[in-house]
């Protein structure tokens, strides 16, 4: 393969790349194509709240009864438990961060898409509950025996009637339909299909390997099993040894037994207002696994300690906003007001019990001062000016580069188009990934910027090629030594606005966040679209064809 049959095809690969960037933005190109067409569409852009409306919502938290060292992690707290909450409330992307204004330390709450504030406001303001439960059995309500012997010697006088039926010729898928009291063939006439031996109970695969009846036959004889009184149809056996399989068809009327005894989790009375603190432990100076402490106040304390005396090799559930975060069994009756929590933890997840145990004992009180609620239609309408506003710049942006610029603004401008349609595609294939990014107002600010940037990339690269041109190199190698020369100002230069977005996403909050998230992206990719992409079509159509057409590279002279 030669030099030239390798550009073409790192150039189809490139129009491979912007077609497939093409269609994940503007899924209509293939309206026509249903199937595709149906795909592309699901493919949406998350939007924020400013963009497809919602709530915001600002809490005041009081940390006065909280000790100053102690501020942060009692706030993260917090917003932990309103995270953990919101997500369960079903919120796509909300966005739950903490801040201060002034010596106010605040919690803000923002949800893209919800409607109902009232709603938002109760489940947010709820006191996040830890629970300590013990297993209960609740017996159901028993049938007395003689009404269960009747019930089951009609079913079974019941069933023999209907084998009588089946007997005497009877259709027996009809019979299947009308009696049977099995759902999985009932409709199917009663019916399976082909089973592997051992897939049914013993008594009925007797009936249809040992009892020598033909194909279609049915068994002259009502088959009693666990599950009741079964007429059985032989339809076909297949295969050999382990391998066989069988079909075959019954008739189930169903044997009545008493209801079964249920399990569940019940309250004990203690819960988060009783845990003093909890914290990680090691035994043998931290050569053992880590374990996890429970500390109760005097309420708490007793009540453990009746808990624990009635639950004696059994498991006592700690539920935190109703899921059980651990179970462990108890192994000795306590008194003290201590416990221990083992469970083969790593350190990771036993700080991580920690701080959700803390959590629910330590709630820091919030206070609402300040709601608002943003329409779609405001959204919307800042949606479709934010996208006009792009849409200009980048046309304004391939104007100049095509003025002044001629064949390689050309060039230029539609490795932009394809950058545009890439950055599309990212937003809205992030979804599928678990970093999913929510699009707002600011983020649409990044992504323009990001357009100015890979332009700035371009010209670098165009001036210093036609400099080389001037002093009498060829257009093609003029071009190689432009991008060679260039670079080291386009990595610089870009890697200062990465460091820079990079502390915003550390540092910032909300807007800021995801202003400086999507500059990132659009930067690393406008370097990838200047270096690479450009790069690519230049060479492919870029000859000696240009040498006595300067003036599409807009070059006046060039030294001999």
């Amino acid at each position: 393969m030669n030099l030239r049959q390798k550009l073409g095809i790192k150039f189809a690969s490139v129009i491979l790349l912007g077609v497939m960037a093409g269609l994940v933005s503007y899924p209509r190109a293939v309206a026509k194509i249903p199937p595709v067409y149906n795909v592309l569409n699901k493919l949406k852009i998350n939007l924020g709240l400013d963009l497809q409306g919602g709530i915001h919502l600002e809490y005041k938290a009081d940390v006065s009864q909280v000790e100053s060292g102690k501020v942060s992690d009692a706030m993260q707290a917090v917003q932990d438990v309103i995270e953990r909450r919101v997500n369960a409330f079903g919120v796509a992307e909300p966005v739950v961060y903490t801040t201060k204004s002034g010596t106010e330390n605040r919690l803000i709450v923002e949800l893209a898409g919800v409607k109902d504030i009232n709603e938002a406001k109760n489940m947010i303001k709820a006191t996040p509950l830890l629970e300590f439960k013990e297993m209960m059995e609740n017996a159901s309500e028993q049938i007395p025996q003689d009404q269960l012997d009747k019930a089951n010697a009609e079913a079974k006088k019941k069933a023999e009637g209907i084998l009588k039926k089946a007997l005497a010729g009877e259709d027996f898928a009809k019979l299947a339909k009308e009696n049977s009291e099995d759902p999985g063939s009932k409709d199917n006439g009663g019916e399976y299909d082909f089973q592997k031996k051992g897939s049914f109970v013993s008594e009925y695969e007797d009936v249809i390997f040992n009892k020598n009846l033909k194909d279609g036959e049915i068994y002259k004889e009502l088959v009693e099993t666990q599950f009741g009184w079964h007429i059985i149809k032989k339809i076909e056996i297949r295969g050999e040894g382990d391998a066989q399989e069988f079909k075959s068809a019954h008739i189930l009327i169903t044997k009545k037994t008493q209801p079964a005894t249920k399990t569940e989790w019940v309250s004990t009375g203690l819960s988060g207002k009783n845990l003093k603190s909890a914290s990680v432990q090691f035994q043998n100076q931290g050569l053992s696994e880590p374990e996890v402490s429970l500390k109760f106040d005097d309420e708490g304390t007793k009540l453990f300690a009746e808990i624990t005396k009635r639950n004696l090799k059994k498991q006592v559930a700690i539920f935190l906003d109703g899921q059980v975060i651990s179970s462990p069994t108890v192994q000795s009756e306590i008194t003290n007001g201590e416990a221990v929590i083992t469970g083969n933890f790593s350190i990771d997840e036993a700080k991580d019990l920690v701080k959700r145990l803390n959590e629910g004992a330590l709630p820091v009180p919030i206070t609402l001062i300040s709601q608002q609620s943003v329409e779609a239609s405001l959204g919307q309408v800042s949606l479709e000016k934010s996208l006009k506003a792009g849409i200009i710049g980048l046309i304004l942006v391939i104007i100049f580069m095509l003025i002044y610029y001629r064949f390689l603004g050309l060039i230029a401008s539609f490795a932009l188009i394809i950058y545009s349609g890439l950055m599309i595609s990212i937003f809205k294939l992030s979804g599928f990934s678990p970093w999913q990014i929510t699009l707002t107002l600011p983020g649409i600010a990044g992504f323009i910027l990001s357009i100015g940037m890979a332009v700035d990339a371009n010209i670098l690269i165009f001036e210093r090629t036609k400099e080389e041109i001037r002093r009498g190199r060829s257009v093609l190698n003029a071009i190689e030594e432009g991008f060679k020369r260039a670079w080291t100002s386009i990595r610089d230069g870009n890697m200062s606005s990465i460091i820079t977005a990079l502390i915003l996403v550390e540092m910032g909050t909300g807007f800021v966040k995801g202003f400086a998230i999507t500059l990132v992206i659009g930067v690393l990719l406008s370097m990838f679209t200047a270096v690479v992409i450009t790069r690519t079509i230049l060479r492919f159509f870029c000859g000696e064809w240009m040498e006595n057409k300067m003036w599409l590279i807009g070059v006046k002279n060039k030294d001999v």
